[in-house]
Formats: structure tokens, C-alpha cells, sequence
């Protein structure tokens, strides 16, 4: 018995002793090890460590094209969507998606060059990913959210919506978030598994917009002189179209409400969805200093007293 194999039958005191299993192969080794000439030994590790080096090499060398495969792929899709002026939304989800299941494809490919059983790996990365999947439940339900949004755009990057209380233009979306920028330029982050499932006011979504006002003014006046004069006010503005420019419908003024302390009138108009704003602060601003000026005054709050003797 040479000494290698009698520390390997000789259990440490300070140590668990191995298993019969283990044990044993390593006796085994031991034995091989010291009754192989040393010529033949040494030539078994060279080949032995020759083999391992070309396997290191060809897992590197696979790796090195696979990472640059990776990136002409994606470079050749971002081309694709550019020329096609395809929504950013899917184009960023499209081309997270290709370079993660790639790069987990040639992960495995590179360890398994290197003599590792794949099946394993892809059987431990599975039971990971759904120990994950549990663990994230939230973050799952915002990927499924993100996927809804991507494939039935409600809204795309550069509109201007309302949803979760919270209105602003879509300044990015990607496969869990929706990131908002409002008005007073703040950032606001909506996770797309609440934004899927809520309501959604898109206000960029079509071309024209409908714009309201309602205008109170002293009981007295003509009605025919208020109506021509608000509609004199409306048509100045060239913003405001017509069914001649492609409108639903002319402008509108109608006598709508007979209330308490005043005459209620109902006006509206259809504009281009980017003047919507600009064309509401504007009117609004004329009919206030118009109105007085043609003789037709805004009313206050009023209560008839009446006193008994």
C-alpha cells in the first residue's frame, strides 16, 4: 500500500468522512495513478489538458462571433424598424426579446463546448425562472400589461393621455412601465399591469377635437345679439374649422340653460387636436373682453328679497 492510498483510507479527525461512493473512486484514482508508469501518466494529462485547452478555445472563440452575431442582429432590426418608422414601443420590446433569448441560447451553446450537460443547465434555469416568476408575480403581471399595450396599442410614444389619475405625453414605453412627462414637466412612472386593466383617455388618438364652453350673461339681453356676437368671436379665430375644411360639424351657439342669476349659452367648436389648448385659452379670453364691450354683461349671483309689513 503506497501512501497516497493509506491518507485516502484514513479519515481525518477534524473532518466528516467522505461517502463509500467517493471514497472509493478516489482509492481507485490513487491506485491508477501509482501503478501507471510516470511517462504514460504525464502523456494522459498532457492529451488531457490539450483537449480541455482546445475546448476553452473553441467556447471562446464560439462566444466571441455569438456576442457579435447578437449585435449585427440587432443593428440590422433597428435599421428595419426605422425604414418601416415602426412604433418605438415594439421596436425596444422586439429587440429586448431577440437579445435576451440570444444570449441565453449562446450561453448555453458556450457551455456546453466546454463538455457541460446542457439538459441540467436548462432544466435549472427553468425551475429559476419559475421560482422567479413566483417570487415576481407583480412584475409578471406588468410584463403581460406591457404585452397587451405593445400588441393593442391603445396609445403610442408622443401622446397625450389621462389614465391612473395622471395625464401627460407618453415619453417611453417598455415592457413593464409607461413613463409619462406632464405638463409641468415632471416624470411620472405607470407600471402596464395597472395601466392595461384601467381606463385610458387618449386625447392625441384622433385628428380633431371638440371643444366646449358655456357662457353666462345677465338676464335682459337678446339672445340673437349674444348668440351673433359669441359666433362673430368663434369664426375670427382661423384655428377653428368648418364642415368645408373637414369638420364634423360648423360652429355652434345655442341658448342652453335659464338659470337662477343668469342666461346659459352652450358654444362649441372643432379644432385640430394640437390647437385644442391654445384655441380654448384664446376664445375664452375674447369672449371676456368682447362681450362687455358689444354691451352685454356678465352677471353676479342675485337674490330677490322681498319684505312683508
Amino acid at each position: 500500500m503506497n501512501f497516497l492510498t493509506f491518507l485516502l483510507q484514513t479519515p481525518a479527525p477534524e473532518l466528516l468522512p467522505p461517502s463509500d461512493s467517493i471514497k472509493n473512486h478516489l482509492i481507485h484514482t490513487a491506485e491508477v495513478i501509482a501503478t501507471t508508469p510516470k511517462e504514460e501518466l504525464f502523456s494522459q494529462m498532457v492529451s488531457k489538458a490539450l483537449n480541455f485547452g482546445v475546448k476553452v478555445l473553441a467556447a471562446l472563440a464560439i462566444y466571441i462571433v455569438g456576442a457579435w452575431l447578437i449585435k449585427k442582429i440587432k443593428n440590422l432590426l433597428s435599421g428595419y424598424f426605422t425604414r418601416r418608422n415602426t412604433d418605438a414601443a415594439l421596436a425596444s420590446f422586439v429587440m429586448s426579446l431577440v437579445s435576451i433569448g440570444a444570449t441565453i441560447l449562446l450561453i448555453i451553446l458556450t457551455v456546453g463546448t466546454l463538455g457541460v450537460n446542457t439538459t441540467s443547465l436548462a432544466a435549472l434555469l427553468a425551475a429559476g425562472g419559475m421560482a422567479i416568476g413566483m417570487a415576481l408575480s407583480g412584475t409578471v403581471q406588468n410584463f403581460a400589461g406591457g404585452i397587451m399595450i405593445i400588441v393593442f396599442k391603445p396609445f403610442k410614444v408622443g401622446d397625450y393621455i389621462e389614465a391612473q389619475g395622471f395625464a401627460g405625453t407618453v415619453i417611453e414605453v417598455n415592457i413593464v412601465s409607461t413613463k409619462l412627462t406632464t405638463v409641468d414637466n415632471k416624470v411620472i412612472v405607470i407600471p402596464n399591469g395597472a395601466l392595461s386593466n384601467g381606463t385610458i383617455n387618449n386625447y392625441s388618438h384622433m385628428p380633431l377635437r371638440r371643444v366646449d364652453w358655456t357662457v353666462d350673461v345677465e338676464y335682459g339681453t337678446s339672445s340673437e345679439e349674444a348668440k351673433a356676437v359669441i359666433m362673430e368671436i368663434v369664426s375670427a379665430d382661423s384655428r377653428v374649422l368648418t364642415t368645408e375644411s373637414g369638420a364634423p360639424a360648423d360652429p355652434f351657439v345655442a341658448l342652453a340653460e335659464l338659470r337662477d342669476s343668469s342666461i346659459q349659452f352652450v358654444v362649441r367648436a372643432w379644432v385640430k387636436s394640437e390647437d385644442y389648448w391654445g384655441v380654448k385659452f384664446d376664445i375664452t379670453e375674447n369672449i371676456y373682453t368682447i362681450l362687455p364691450q358689444r354691451g352685454i354683461q356678465f352677471p353676479f349671483p342675485q337674490l330677490d328679497v322681498t319684505i312683508k309689513k
